[in-house]
């Protein structure tokens, strides 16, 4: 609008306070819309006239509308949208997990302590079928009990593996929009009509639900675009073109989703980087807490069955057998990648349970040697020659069964994944193994004060197990055979002969013997059933510092730390998130009070303007009616 004098100042108003009007009324309109930042018009003194009296005012100018943001404000309410949405998804997940494992009924818990109990009974009368009828039951409760946890455990993996896929086509739609909103604000930037503020709103609301999934950064371009980036800088968006994440199955477990992204035919495998928002708590849930508490559990199954079968063996049932194995259960999972170019797979087998950690393993082949590293922690074992034999956390490992094999080659192992495959074997209850199969007694003849402290198997495979033994002390020493241990000066001697052990208390007289003969037909003993029933309170797990039970509360307290931590920090973040709405809504929010006001006052300078054109029109009309006369 050119020109000057009253008549370009009054124009110059009306045109100035329309504009204002129409930002306010634009305001007002969307004080309801999620995201709108509100808009202000920028009002500027048109440059003077000059005169032989000096520079005279032309009037108003509208030099642009801002938006009424602060990039700082909306950088908080990005970082505490992740950061609300991941602990609120863990707390989600987490509950469903600690309800179950420490629900007072459908917990492991009351499964073990009827075990137990019913391998007491046997105990107090090892002749009753009943007993032992009552022992294969609890047996089978048990391992019905092992197998639901770990049903809850996978239906809650399924379920984050299926909303993780589901995050991830989210996640590409909204980068998709971004980068559309992208080159619709470059267009309209270069059109030079000022910035499209509808059109920031939009995005910076879309960035949001993009934070509330996944946590991102952002980065402004000259040309007005961003550029977003997820995890350690994978490119979501650049500019005004997106680069979608691949949600595809994981090549060891087709049922586990893994994250990357396509080059081509290439898949770039990007799951541990990401984190933040739904997705990342939902990784966090399945390796974090999930996988944990199925390795926890599975350790307490296989503390419960290899102590259990390993006592067991140590016994003789009611037809004067050895006891078998009274539950079944899988080998350790080995699982090979599938672009692997070696052909066979190493043997994994626990041998010893107290040693077990609740970690997977990765060996992976670096062209000469294959190296082994314990995930929970990164930590690497080994290095383990082809074809060689490596013993390490309660486990050993045979690479004798791989042939060839290419540098990034690669097993995984999960060795205490095996809670929901148990089985009991034992069917008939007269197999339940309750005494043992060998028995000792001191002669009566003996002069001495030597008396048979007990008597245990260590070695149920030893051929000359029940074979009778005669040990004669003489000399100051236990002699069979040619075996001859020398008394131990703190009273208790331990022997051990053809798999049994022998405990010897006291000092016994030259010539005094001690008998170990077979124990056939001993169908009242009940040595080895309360063994059995001892395992309840052995420490023989976590490196000896937990019993069965106690590893199965450390699992449940540990599930509920974790659980509680997520519930608090989520009430946290939600307060944070609160907070920073808050800040933003002042900041950007529409006041309607303000808007009205506004409104009325725009409304006064649009008809004062007005009423400064009609002067300057009264005065044209009466110079003109001067001019006429």
């Amino acid at each position: 609008m050119s020109g000057g004098g009253l008549f370009g100042i009054g124009v110059s108003g009306l045109i100035a306070y329309q504009r204002a009007l129409q930002v306010a009324g634009h305001n007002i309109a969307n004080v309801g819309t999620d995201g709108y930042s509100r808009q202000r018009v920028d009002l500027e003194a048109r440059p003077p006239t000059t005169g032989g009296v000096g520079a005279t005012g032309s009037g108003v100018a509208t030099t642009g509308i801002d938006r009424v943001a602060d990039r700082f404000v909306e950088f908080r309410l990005v970082n505490s949208t992740s950061a609300e949405a991941f602990h609120r998804t863990y707390a989600e997940f987490a509950s469903q997990i600690d309800n179950l494992l420490a629900d007072a009924e459908a917990g492991l818990a009351p499964a073990l302590d009827e075990f137990f109990a019913a391998t007491q009974e046997v105990a107090s009368d090892p002749t009753s079928t009943a007993a032992r009828q009552q022992l294969i039951g609890a047996g089978e409760g048990l391992v019905a009990r092992f197998a639901q946890i770990q049903q809850s455990i996978d239906d809650q993996q399924r379920i984050a593996n299926g909303r993780i896929g589901g995050t991830v086509l989210e996640i590409n739609q909204l980068a998709e929009s971004v980068a559309e909103l992208n080159e619709r604000i470059v267009i309209a930037g270069g059109q030079a009509t000022g910035a499209p503020n509808d059109l920031l709103d939009q995005r910076d609301r879309l960035v949001r639900q993009l934070a509330e999934r996944i946590s991102v950064t952002t980065l402004e371009q000259s040309d007005g675009s961003i550029n977003v980036y997820a995890g350690r800088g994978q490119a979501l968006v650049v500019g005004t073109q997106a680069t979608p994440l691949s949600a595809e199955p994981s090549a060891y477990d087709p049922s586990r989703i893994e994250i990357g992204f396509r080059n081509g035919a290439t898949f770039i495998p990007v799951t541990d980087t990401l984190s933040g928002g739904t997705l990342g708590a939902l990784l966090d849930v399945r390796d974090g807490l999930l996988d944990p508490a199925g390795n926890a559990l599975g350790r307490v199954a296989l503390g419960v069955t290899d102590l259990f079968n390993a006592t067991h063996a140590r016994g003789m049932d009611l037809n004067g057998a050895l006891g078998t194995d009274f539950f079944g259960r899988p080998d350790p999972q080995v699982i090979r990648h599938q672009g692997n170019t070696a052909t066979g797979a190493p043997a994994l087998t626990v041998t010893n349970v107290s040693g077990l950690t609740l970690s997977d393993y990765e060996l992976r082949f670096d062209g000469t040697d294959w190296n082994l590293r314990r995930l929970n922690d990164g930590q690497q074992l080994a290095s383990i020659a082809p074809g060689a034999t490596f013993a390490f956390d309660g486990l050993s490992i045979d690479l004798a069964g791989i042939t060839g094999g290419a540098t990034g080659d690669r097993f995984l192992l999960r060795p205490t994944q095996v809670a929901g495959d148990l089985t009991v074997r034992i069917q008939d209850p007269r197999a339940i193994a309750a005494a043992l199969p060998v028995r000792a007694a001191a002669a009566a003849a003996n002069a001495g004060t030597g008396a048979v402290g007990g008597i245990s198997v260590i070695d149920p495979t030893n051929a000359q197990l029940r074979a009778p033994v005669d040990v004669q002390f003489t000399g100051g020493n236990f002699v069979a055979g040619a075996v001859s241990v020398p008394l131990d000066p703190s009273g208790e001697t331990t022997i051990d002969i053809n798999g049994w052990r022998l405990v010897v208390r006291g000092t016994p007289a030259d010539g005094d013997v001690f008998s170990v003969r077979d124990n056939s037909g001993g169908v009242g003993d009940n040595r080895n059933a309360l063994e059995l029933a001892g395992l309840a309170d052995l420490r023989a797990l976590g490196g000896g510092t937990a019993s069965l039970g106690e590893s199965y509360a450390e699992l449940v307290a540990d599930v509920g730390v974790k659980t509680r931590r997520a519930q608090i920090n989520g009430e946290v973040q939600g307060h944070l998130l609160g907070e920073a709405t808050a800040q933003r809504d002042a900041i950007s929010g529409v006041n309607l009070d303000e808007e009205a006001a506004d409104l009325i006052r725009f409304q006064q300078a649009y008809q004062a303007s007005a009423q400064v054109i009609a002067v300057a029109g009264s005065m044209f009309e009466s110079l003109f009616e001067a001019l006429r006369r």
